[in-house]
């Protein structure tokens, strides 16, 4: 299908927030977009025309308005780790990541050999996904090509800008999910040409993490990324002490984690590492010399246990590294990225650091954007970018109403409170109304 068809031009009015720089490194007042009353200007799914209300009123007074009334509207947010082959064996107990992977993972994905199956699980799946206000995700399938088709299928019917990959192992899992080096580039080679730049779709490469494949298929890895340039790296990197020192006995010769991926050619500027719990200064500084992103995934960390990602180190300004959050369900214990980040400011809380709603925001729009390198398409309401964006009620419970009695707010200032409030006590249903390129895709108020 097109990515986008015709549409008549649409005109949304409400309160608008994104953002237009990385408040890691600006003044908030600098990187923060607050207009209190906006105008937001759509047609064919693309963003035309933003800004005040009063400024843009008479230029498009002929367009029918949709008016959302002390609500307020942001990007679509993204995702950028997470299993959609998880979803029905979210919140497994008891194990922490290579007991729990054997445990409960294996035996769940080995149903993704059969398409039926593949193809009810994706649908639950993104009805789940845009109901959260998630509009993007990096998403890993299983080893069977028919889990890919099965996602790509249902993704391409919603019109949704979505990446994934077949995943590849070939050793230390059950033979009923693992590949060779020969096949994995094979059946990747085939998923890539049918489904990259597919509409809205893009295509990763998905290695599940460096135990799990041999050096051999690694290399076949990297074959693909140079026979195609423009597609993604996925995989896992320093999420568990044991699978570190795992990682150190199957590859002697590497100088550490990091390095078995750079020693095969995959670390580079579209390669999203999720987790990067325990990452030397070392692999820091080399994720931001190969503008690298990390998906931070703090619901999945603190439920396996893993431990507590170093934000402000990411985030620093000697050695940069792009970060989006990260939801990882199955381990992950919610597709909400609000919940995702109301856990990420208490993992900043237990290491003696702050993380502002606005900071935390920026991650599930603009950063996660461009951790994927798609902030020339998605994260924020500059025109020219895709019309995906979600309606927020600050209010949508009694306990919000009442935390957030300050909003609507008529300045950034005045916003910063009930927009933590939304942050720490927002899920689904605070996500009024999501868009998908332009076009009503979720509604709390059709239920």
């Amino acid at each position: 299908m097109p990515a986008f068809d015709n549409q008549p031009l649409q005109a949304i009015r409400s309160a608008f927030l994104d953002f237009t720089d990385d408040p890691f490194y600006t003044a908030e007042s600098d990187s923060v977009r607050y207009i209190s009353d906006g105008l937001l200007i759509v047609e064919n799914g693309i963003i035309t025309d933003f800004g005040e209300y009063n400024t843009l009123r008479s230029q498009y007074a002929h367009i029918p308005i949709t008016t959302y009334p002390d609500r307020l509207i942001m990007p679509g947010f993204i995702d950028t780790h997470v299993h959609y082959s998880q979803y029905e064996m979210i919140a497994a107990y008891g194990e922490q990541l290579l007991e729990w992977l054997s445990k409960y993972v294996f035996p769940t994905e080995r149903k993704f050999k059969d398409k039926a199956h593949a193809e009810k699980i994706a649908t639950l799946f993104f009805d789940e996904l845009i109901k959260q206000g998630t509009t993007t995700a990096l998403v890993f399938a299983t080893v069977h090509p028919e889990s890919v088709d099965a996602f790509f299928e249902e993704a391409s019917r919603r019109n949704l800008r979505m990446i994934s990959g077949k995943v590849l192992m070939d050793r230390n899992a059950p033979d009923y999910i693992t590949d060779t080096p020969e096949t994995a580039y094979e059946d990747s080679k085939k998923l890539i040409q049918k489904w990259h730049k597919n509409g809205r779709l893009l295509y990763a490469v998905t290695p599940r993490f460096a135990p799990t494949s041999t050096p051999e298929q690694l290399h076949t890895v990297a074959k693909l990324l140079q026979e195609f340039p423009d597609i993604y790296l996925q995989t896992h990197i320093s999420e568990n002490k044991k699978e570190v020192a795992w990682v150190a006995e199957l590859f002697p010769e590497s100088q550490g984690y990091l390095d078995v991926y750079d020693r095969a050619g995959l670390v580079g500027e579209k390669s999203i590492f999720a987790h990067g719990i325990h990452l030397t200064d070392a692999e820091f500084e080399r994720l931001s010399n190969a503008k690298s992103a990390i998906a931070f995934c703090p619901t999945s960390n603190l439920f396996l246990g893993s431990g507590l990602f170093k934000l402000t180190q990411a985030k620093s300004s000697q050695h940069p590294v792009k970060v989006g959050f990260g939801t990882d369900v199955g381990a992950g214990t919610s597709f909400s990225i609000l919940h995702t980040a109301h856990e990420a400011y208490k993992v900043a809380q237990l290491q003696g650091e702050s993380l502002s709603a606005f900071k935390a925001l920026y991650l599930a729009t603009l950063g996660g954007a461009k951790a994927l390198s798609l902030e020339d398409k998605i994260g924020n309401f500059n025109p020219g970018k895709e019309a995906d964006f979600i309606v927020l009620d600050p209010k949508a419970t009694t306990l919000m109403a009442t935390r957030n009695q300050s909003f609507p707010a008529q300045s950034l200032e005045e916003l910063a409170q009930p927009l933590f409030g939304l942050m720490m006590l927002g899920d689904d249903r605070a996500i009024q109304a999501v868009y998908i390129a332009g076009k009503l895709a979720h509604s709390l108020a059709a239920i």
